[in-house]
């Protein structure tokens, strides 16, 4: 079918996530049509340097034939197994058990979901669950983090802290509360890492005695801050943040959808610190977004107490249709191959240097005002004057101008509208990629300064 032909029908018909509806039917879409390694190449023959990964998630790179194969080989034998009446499928089983093996050992069992989003609502219906078996029903309150970012779903996307997720949509709901971001840059301590830690510790702790400590069931966070800019808490936090959750006696919960799969170096961000979550979300990286699949992992207290509390013979009444599925899992066992044996992990950690480097080189440029990272996930903060962090005017749409610019350079990361730049490059990127990706995204920034709305908007 002809681009023009594709481009009407998706006006027509195809509702985009995430986007004005009707500056897409404007602009039209961008057909994506092929991928190798970091690159993607559109349908126009215009190639791209994929720096975030798809949307954090293909960590491996595109065209990895041993993925491929592994789903074919599955569809061939069996292409979909129910996970309902007591039926399964062994690489459903295998993959369960090898995320035990990998994961903090404080989880030892697992829920499969579709994705990232469904993992967060499946875990909030878990704790609820959870606690009316334990007989303290009125624990109904959960707590997040400012900036946060746990997914759209109708639950989840009250803990998610973006007002784009809330507007409309009547959340967050008033069981949901939050607390403010260990955001060092814009932060009154600064990069200070024990006034920053100890910021956050007692707000939780303020926060649960505002609510009152019997009727607060959980804390959610994400390791690093992914949607909400790449925020990078100093090292030590996300201990201090179990730690705290432990002296409450609150339930605490690791987000690890973005984190997760060798994006901050360890397979989990959890192993830096030796942090032992009550449960932990996970998705994107899981099958690096050959196949739809995420996972809720859960202490073996949580899930005693949740099957010990249904009478005999009455099932907890959660699941999906697609739970468990058999390709799916296939696709994720053969990932967390490549992760290990095929040396993507120890790629990801040699390089490291080179991405972090590369980014905090940029902060000489005249619109980069902060730099962070952690593994191979990073971001820059674009700023109109650097010595008090002054943003653009948003009527200028920086972000818009910088997408635009780094699409004619053959480059793709994400522009958050507050003029943040994410990035996530995939565990194959070699030293010749990040390279190239700091070449381009010098000449991104060189073009966009160059407009003369933006160059008087510099102080």
């Amino acid at each position: 079918m002809q681009n023009s032909s594709l481009l009407e029908l998706d006006r027509k018909h195809l509702i985009h996530p995430v986007a004005n509806y009707r500056d897409h039917e404007k602009k039209g879409v961008t057909l994506l049509a092929s991928g190798k390694g970091a690159y993607l190449t559109d349908s126009n023959g215009h190639e791209l340097l994929d720096a975030f990964s798809g949307l954090w998630c293909v960590n491996v790179g595109y065209g990895q034939q041993s993925v491929v194969d592994a789903a074919t080989a599955q569809m061939n034998r069996l292409p979909y197994a129910t996970g309902y009446f007591g039926f399964g499928s062994e690489p459903a089983v295998e993959l369960a058990a090898k995320l035990v093996e990998y994961a903090p050992a404080s989880l030892q069992h697992v829920y499969f979901t579709l994705g990232g989003s469904d993992a967060v609502d499946s875990a909030i219906r878990f704790i609820t669950y959870y606690y009316n078996a334990i007989g303290q029903p009125d624990r109904k309150q959960f707590i997040a983090l400012s900036r946060g970012y746990h997914g759209s779903s109708t639950i989840g996307s009250g803990l998610t802290a973006l007002p784009v997720f809330h507007k409309n949509f009547n959340m967050p709901g008033a069981y949901q509360h939050h607390i403010p971001s260990p955001y060092a840059y814009r932060s009154d301590v600064g990069h200070d890492p024990a006034a920053l830690i100890q910021r956050s510790v007692q707000s939780l702790k303020d926060k649960v005695a505002e609510l009152g400590a019997d009727k607060v069931a959980a804390f959610f966070c994400e390791p690093i801050q992914g949607s909400g800019g790449v925020i990078v808490p100093p090292v030590g936090w996300l201990k201090a943040m179990q730690l705290a959750c432990r002296e409450l006696g609150i339930l605490f919960v690791v987000d690890e959808v973005i984190t997760g799969f060798g994006r901050t170096g360890p397979l989990f961000a959890c192993e830096a610190e030796d942090v032992q979550p009550d449960l932990m979300t996970v998705a994107k990286g899981l099958t690096a977004g050959y196949a739809p699949m995420g996972a809720v992992l859960m202490s073996d207290a949580v899930y005693t107490a949740i099957a010990d509390g249904a009478a005999s013979g009455t099932p907890v009444g959660h699941g999906h249709t697609y739970s468990a599925h058999p390709v799916s899992a296939a696709v994720g066992l053969e990932v967390l191959r490549l992760y290990h044996e095929g040396g993507l992990l120890a790629n990801g950690v040699a390089l490291e240097p080179v991405f972090s480097g590369g980014l905090k080189d940029l902060l000489a440029h005249p619109l980069v005002g902060d730099a962070r990272s952690r593994g191979l996930l990073g971001a820059l903060e674009l700023v109109a004057d650097k010595s008090s962090k002054r943003q653009f005017d948003p009527s200028l749409k920086l972000h818009e101008r910088i997408s635009t610019a780094a699409y004619a350079e053959g480059l793709v990361f994400r522009a958050f509208g507050d003029n943040i730049l994410g990035f996530a490059p995939a565990l194959c990127y070699t030293a010749d990629d990040f390279a190239l990706l700091f070449t381009r995204l010098r000449k991104v920034l060189d073009t966009v300064l160059a407009q003369p709305e933006v160059r008087q908007s510099v102080a």
